[in-house]
């Protein structure tokens, strides 16, 4: 049984993910490391061949900018990678995404568990949203998404890159019949949403041109009327108490929280958004 990694990324230096840790974070328990690196100018290709890991296997590709609308760039690119992979089982990380490394034995023993299964499609991770900084979560998030896929040929990212569905049918994963998925054991923590106003300002309006092109519906417009991103739900975020991946400590060193907050239970807001989004933990 042969596991693959599998990621993309473009200009990752420049709005500040954390693909080497990401990389990192699952390399002891892969046989090979898939990365397609889209064509941009901030180093990003030399830094992740610094790693100098012989699992590491690189793929140079161009992003075919016809395709800025509704984040299908994501998935394109995503599916780029997943077609140079050759273990039974494909293991994806988005370049913001990093595994503790305490989970990664329960990861090889639900694939293990599951090899043998074929209604087994995916195995489900769940997921930790830092927003604002290290110690602060979002609970609306999604909370489960697949993040490892058997790796048969029939199954492929879609949409925005969230998830997968069948090539055959189009049949979303996560909306399949109960027994296609699996639940790993483990943690993603996703960091996405954690760096400087100003890079996460850039990093939104780039976004907003990959869904939407050069005309930003107007709920985005305010991305371009504004210096720098405001954190605007940090006062009702969840604290976060626990340890991180040992790949991000000097990430986490270097790292100051965004504010003081007092608890949420205390704040009138959070029980606002409660109302509105419902209780998610």
């Amino acid at each position: 049984m042969r596991i693959s990694g599998f990621t993309f990324c473009r200009n990752a230096l420049r709005y500040d993910y954390p693909v080497v840790e990401s990389i990192r974070s699952i390399l002891p328990i892969v046989d090979e490391f898939v990365v397609n690196v889209g064509r941009g100018d901030d180093g990003t290709l030399e830094r992740i061949r610094s790693i100098g890991d012989p699992k590491i296997r690189l793929v140079e590709s161009v992003w075919d900018e016809t395709l800025r609308k509704d984040g299908l760039i994501y998935s394109q690119q995503t599916n780029i990678a997943l077609s140079h992979c050759t273990g039974d089982w494909a293991f994806y990380l988005q370049a913001d995404e990093v595994v503790h490394e305490g989970d990664l034995p329960q990861i090889l023993e639900a694939v293990t568990l599951n090899h043998r299964n074929p209604a087994v499609r995916g195995l489900l991770f769940r997921y930790l949203h830092f927003v604002g900084d290290y110690w602060s979560l979002n609970p609306w998030f999604y909370h489960k998404a697949v993040r490892i896929i058997r790796n048969n040929g029939e199954i492929e990212s879609c949409g925005d890159a969230v998830g997968f569905h069948l090539k055959a049918t189009g049949q979303y994963l996560q909306s399949g019949p109960r027994e296609w998925l699996a639940f790993s054991g483990a943690r993603v923590f996703h960091y996405g949403w954690v760096k400087d106003p100003k890079v996460m300002l850039a990093k939104k309006q780039e976004q907003t041109k990959v869904y939407h092109g050069d005309t930003p519906p107007r709920s985005e417009a305010r991305l371009y009327n504004q210096d720098t991103f405001a954190f605007e739900d940090y006062s009702i975020l969840k604290d976060f108490s626990g340890s991180h991946p040992a790949v991000m400590r000097s990430r986490l060193e270097a790292a100051e929280r965004r504010g003081t907050r007092r608890n949420r239970w205390l704040n009138w807001r959070f029980y606002r958004e409660v109302f509105r989004r419902g209780f998610r933990g």
